[in-house]
């Protein structure tokens, strides 16, 4: 399904503005994605984290490594300020510490890693074999059993997203099991530019990566009183990938307790290349629990 409009408006929110003179910081600015409840998509945050700190890494220099952790909810209503901080330029790899502020208080913390291609030893995990085509699966557009105000945001996502199975947006069918995998991609073309699509690609690394840990449960989104919140979120660029393009999101969740859950996932090309690992723990709770 292609609606450039969709994808227009997520590479809007990619485009920040810079301020025109740099002190001991660089200042980035940039807008919201409106969401139905209000509060900021933790991977709108985590893709412009990314985009304001390869801007300030000399040309050629790629992200290879990001970890941060969600301080705050954000207010999706209002812009964001963004500033970095050239922590180290080596040789190879540079470093930058990255915050995002509303208000004055920052709501995201990140360090990022970026490196200069280098040859080297190269090897990665097999994706799943026998997985479904994304063709032969349902989109999420028609989604029976959610408020209107959510099925609005499904469609009207930048991305789509078709799991292997059944979602878990209104039930939770099929055996509770810590793991699942989900097709992605934007719904239209992203420009050529490497940096767009990292950074898409952050932004997509935060969609259902947290269901594992509600799947092994029993527990659909719509559950009332159900409260999930991301803590923290870690992401590693192992090679080039187009979101434009069908990618399958491999997660599991290996633990939960004590109200938290750890999710990891694994990001494959069609032709099975990884390009991807992520790991996020939430803090998830769900009533009489």
């Amino acid at each position: 399904m292609s609606e450039p409009g969709l994808v227009d408006g997520l590479l809007r929110v990619l485009d920040l503005s810079s301020s025109d003179a740099r002190t001991t910081e660089d200042i980035f600015t940039g807008i919201s994605q409106a969401m139905p409840l209000g509060r900021v998509f933790g991977g709108q945050v985590l893709a412009q984290a990314i985009v304001a700190a390869e801007r300030t890494v000399e040309e050629g220099r790629e992200a290879h490594s990001m970890h941060g952790y969600f301080l705050r909810p954000g207010d999706s209503t209002r812009g964001m300020t963004i500033s970095v901080d050239r922590i180290h330029d080596g040789r190879s790899f540079s470093t930058r510490r990255t915050q995002a502020f509303q208000d004055g208080v920052p709501i995201f913390s990140m360090i990022a890693s970026f490196e200069t291609h280098a040859d080297g030893l190269e090897h990665h995990t097999r994706m799943p074999a026998d997985v479904p085509s994304p063709e032969s699966l349902p989109s999420q557009t028609g989604l029976e059993g959610l408020h209107p105000m959510s099925k609005r945001h499904f469609d009207r996502s930048p991305v789509e997203m078709r799991h292997v199975g059944s979602p878990l947006y209104a039930t939770v069918e099929g055996p509770h099991v810590a793991e699942q995998a989900v097709w992605m991609r934007t719904r239209g073309a992203v420009p050529d530019d490497p940096r767009l699509h990292r950074a898409a690609l952050a932004y997509m690394s935060d969609l259902t990566i947290q269901e594992s840990v509600l799947r092994a449960h029993g527990v659909a989104w719509g559950t009332p009183g159900l409260k999930v919140a991301s803590l923290d979120h870690a992401m590693w660029w192992h090679r080039p990938a187009r979101v434009d393009e069908w990618l399958l999101y491999v997660q599991e969740s290996p633990s939960a307790r004590g109200g938290r859950g750890l999710a990891t996932g694994r990001i494959f090309t069609r032709d099975g290349v990884l390009v991807a690992s992520v790991a996020q723990e939430i803090m998830v709770r769900v009533p009489e629990v």
